[in-house]
């Protein structure tokens, strides 16, 4: 069974996987913005058949929470171009926007010998052990992930997950599989107790210097709480091959 099932040209449907951490009653937002950035990739194909571009920045604005229940999804050309493109994607729920994504789309050009990095590279996941995060999450979607992970301190670890539950019931590639994914950085190393208190993230932004390849994703996250009721979860994500860009979430910091 798949995160999500269309029913409709637009529409789609949240199975059993996408139940959420903080009630188990809303949707996880983690399967719905890889379920946008899969839609955003289909309608760029659709649009550009042998001239496409490549997804360089996910920009995801959480407007509210999302009961299990359907949605739909509706893509449009912001800005078009030869090389560069800006697209938007907005999920709504009975009528109300829920998700708005803005995604920025680049020209592919060889650069294999300007390639480099100063980012730390991640063991890889066999030399971290498994960890099992409904340990502090309740949830379909937390019970889909496989974790193993390597805590340093709470709000500070590096860990891998993946997941064999399909992010839909028709192919999706592998950026929108692992932007499935991304949203989970939030809860796999938690500052404080999410039962005494509540840290959602408004937004999630990814910056990506090319697309991660299939099998497991890789975090390198931080987690910063502010004296104001602000934070943020910042991680460098990787697959297996090394880095891939960056995640930022912003978070409301609420004690009970």
């Amino acid at each position: 069974m798949p995160y999500f099932i269309r029913t409709g040209a637009t529409a789609f449907t949240p199975t059993e996987h996408v139940e959420g951490a903080w009630t188990t009653e809303e949707q996880h937002v983690a399967p719905a913005l890889g379920l946008m950035t899969h839609l955003v990739e289909a309608d760029h194909r659709r649009r550009r058949t042998g001239d496409e571009l490549a997804i360089s920045r996910l920009s995801f604005d959480i407007l509210g929470v999302l009961p299990m229940d359907e949605v739909q999804v509706e893509v449009r050309l912001v800005r078009p171009g030869r090389t560069i493109e800006l697209v938007e994607a907005v999920l709504t729920h009975g009528g109300r926007p829920a998700v708005v994504l803005r995604a920025w789309l680049l020209a592919s050009l060889d650069t294999s010998g300007l390639a480099g990095t100063d980012l730390p590279p991640l063991p890889g996941p066999d030399a971290m052990p498994e960890w099992d995060p409904t340990q502090v999450w309740p949830g379909g979607f937390i019970a889909s992930a496989h974790v193993r992970r390597d805590e340093a301190t709470p709000g500070r670890a590096r860990y891998w997950v993946r997941t064999d539950v399909p992010l839909l019931d028709e192919p999706t590639g592998p950026l929108a599989s692992a932007a499935g994914l991304f949203d989970i950085a939030n809860g796999m190393t938690v500052r404080a107790d999410p039962a005494e208190v509540a840290f959602p993230n408004v937004d999630l932004t990814a910056h990506l210097v090319r697309a991660p390849r299939p099998g497991w994703l890789g975090f390198d996250t931080n987690v910063t709480f502010g004296p104001d009721g602000h934070g943020l979860t910042s991680s460098t994500i990787h697959d297996e091959h090394g880095p891939v860009g960056t995640v930022a979430q912003t978070l409301t910091v609420r004690p009970s």
